[in-house]
């Protein structure tokens, strides 16, 4: 819906043709993909609101399932219902008859015809939605919309909250390669794999291992022995799980958030619109950071109440501004920020700013960081957020 709006903001005039797709799909047939969109357009283009069927290859009971009605036109067809995940026996009765497909998630539609269904059927996130985009903030790349106006948006997907109740809708039917890749046990069928069939991503050393996936972003994993196993390390954690119950992965994030662990809010790489930033280190009292600023790029001035701040410049060279002051720190040199100081951060260069961070105090939250945009000489340009 925030996209639609957007579009219809954004297009002088121009009702433009949207086209949902999923982040975690693989379609491996690119030709028979834009095929089905180019049959789609026609629909779309005259109000429908057209979603991808995708033919079945046999019984699965892992995604939900589309079953058509009347032929309207060129391999195109009404949409009779929407089902949920079935049982493998039902499961098998679809595939058997021939008029049901799998639900992709993907959809094409124009911007009105899709606002107009979602006022009609989903009156509250059509609401929601249109006074969060009321109140847009560019930022470089991003579109910031009022945080407080999404938050009361119910959450429902375009399915529930349209396409099953429009009577607008059409099925294309695609055999394009396509698979769902909603776990790490899927992302393990499509991925090429060694005599063993092991996929290994990473600094990785599998012995007497079979039929597993491995993957390492930046440490050294050894495997001996094990088979039918997930194992991925990221910076933010550890998983091993058997690749039969790894959908149970929901389970972890469920215990992160009734233990409140930082975990599920955070990762340990954030990026913002000047650069990035890394945790390296935290305990009682302190933290370390490695932030990387983007040439031209500078942070929020801000100040804070409980902790003081250490930079370490690595590479490239600092402007800093500490209170009144205003002075460059080059490679190798560092400055110290105490707290109650008003400071900001900007890379003049052309290489990034790359450099560490230790602060230390007896409060590290983010509720005290007090950001500033116009106080002791700073201007409104100190706008971007930095944590």
């Amino acid at each position: 819906a925030l996209a639609a709006f957007c579009a219809l903001q954004n297009a002088d005039n121009v009702d433009p043709l949207l086209l949902v797709l999923a982040a975690d799909h693989v379609i491996q047939d690119d030709i028979a993909f834009t095929k089905a969109v180019r049959r789609a357009e026609e629909y779309a283009a005259n109000g429908k609101l057209v979603t991808f069927g995708i033919v079945p290859t046999h019984a699965e009971t892992g995604y939900g399932y589309i079953r058509r009605g009347e032929l309207i036109g060129n391999d195109a067809y009404a949409v009779a219902e929407f089902v949920e995940k079935p049982d493998i026996d039902t499961a098998g009765d679809y595939f058997k008859s021939g008029k049901y497909y799998w639900n992709s998630g993907m959809f094409l539609f124009r911007a009105s015809s899709y606002l107009n269904e979602l006022k009609y059927l989903s009156p509250e996130i059509y609401k929601a939605c249109e006074k969060a985009v009321g109140h847009i903030n560019p930022d470089l790349d991003f579109i910031r919309i009022d945080k407080e106006e999404f938050m009361s948006c119910p959450s429902d997907s375009i399915d529930y909250a349209v396409m099953e109740h429009t009577q607008h809708a059409v099925v294309i039917p695609m055999s394009a390669g396509w698979s769902d890749v909603g776990s790490w046990s899927s992302l393990w069928d499509i991925s090429n794999k060694d005599h063993q069939r092991n996929v290994l991503k990473g600094d990785i050393f599998a012995h007497a291992c079979n039929d597993n996936y491995i993957y390492s972003e930046d440490m050294f994993i050894s495997a001996i022995g094990v088979s039918n196993l997930v194992i991925v390390q990221t910076t933010d954690a550890l998983l091993v799980a058997n690749k039969d119950t790894v959908q149970d992965v929901k389970k972890i994030v469920d215990y992160l958030k009734r233990n409140d662990r930082n975990e599920y809010k955070q990762h340990q790489e954030v990026f913002r619109p000047w650069g990035k930033y890394n945790v390296i280190d935290s305990g009682k009292n302190y933290l370390v950071r490695c932030i990387t600023v983007k040439p031209g790029e500078k942070f929020v001035a801000q100040m804070h109440h409980h902790r003081a701040e250490h930079w370490i410049v690595l590479s490239g060279t600092a402007r800093v501004t500490k209170g009144e002051q205003i002075y460059m720190v080059s490679e190798n040199e560092s400055t110290f920020i105490p707290p109650d100081t008003i400071h900001a951060l900007e890379n003049p260069g052309m290489i990034p700013l790359k450099l560490i961070e230790i602060q230390s105090g007896t409060y590290l939250g983010e509720d005290d960081i007090i950001r500033l945009e116009q106080r002791s000489g700073f201007s409104k340009e100190w706008t971007n957020e930095r944590s």
